[in-house]
C-alpha cells in the first residue's frame, strides 16, 4: 500500500488507521530521513492502539525506549542515537520484538538484520514541505484480522 499525506494531521490519521489493525506481537519498522514524520505517524499508531491521547507520544531519543499502555502495551524505540548493534543487544531487543505488546521502531533500517521476518515496514519519503509518500508493506497490516488469527 502506498499513500500520499498532505499534512501532519493526515499522517497522524493514517497512523491511527494502521494502529487499529495492529495485534499483539506486531513489530512496526519505521524508515525515513530526519523530519520525515516518523514520530508523527507513531503518535497516530498510539492513538489507534488506544494510548491515552494526553500521553503525547514523543521521540524517546534520549532514553531509547518508552512504554505506553493502550489496548496492548506499546514499546516505542528510537534508534537515532544508536552507535552500534551491540547497544541493541544490551537493550534486550528480543523481549520487545518477540513479546506480548506492539513494538514501534524508528530508524529501523539501522538494525534491519535483527528485525523479525514478519514485521510491518513503513517507509516515509519527503515529497515536499507538507507532502509525504508513505509505503506500507508487511502481512500484519495487510491481512484482515480474521485471516491473521487462523
Amino acid at each position: 500500500m502506498e499513500q500520499i499525506t498532505r499534512s501532519p494531521e493526515e499522517t497522524q490519521a493514517l497512523g491511527e488507521k494502521i494502529g487499529r489493525k495492529l495485534r499483539e506481537g506486531d513489530v512496526v519498522a519505521l524508515i525515513g530521513e530526519l523530519g520525515a514524520g516518523k514520530t508523527c505517524l507513531t503518535q497516530g499508531l498510539g492513538l489507534g492502539l488506544g494510548v491515552d491521547p494526553n500521553l503525547y507520544l514523543t521521540s524517546p531519543s534520549f532514553t531509547l525506549i518508552k512504554e505506553y499502555r493502550g489496548r496492548l502495551r506499546v514499546y516505542h524505540i528510537d534508534l537515532y542515537r544508536l552507535n552500534s548493534i551491540k547497544e541493541v543487544y544490551e537493550l534486550g531487543f528480543e523481549e520487545y520484538f518477540y513479546g506480548s505488546g506492539v513494538t514501534i521502531v524508528e530508524w529501523a533500517d539501522r538494525i534491519e538484520t535483527l528485525l523479525p521476518p514478519e514485521h510491518v515496514r513503513i517507509e516515509i519519503e519527503v515529497v515536499s514541505e507538507n507532502e509525504r509518500r508513505i509505503k506500507l508493506t508487511g502481512q500484519a497490516c495487510l491481512t484482515p484480522t480474521s485471516e491473521k488469527n487462523k
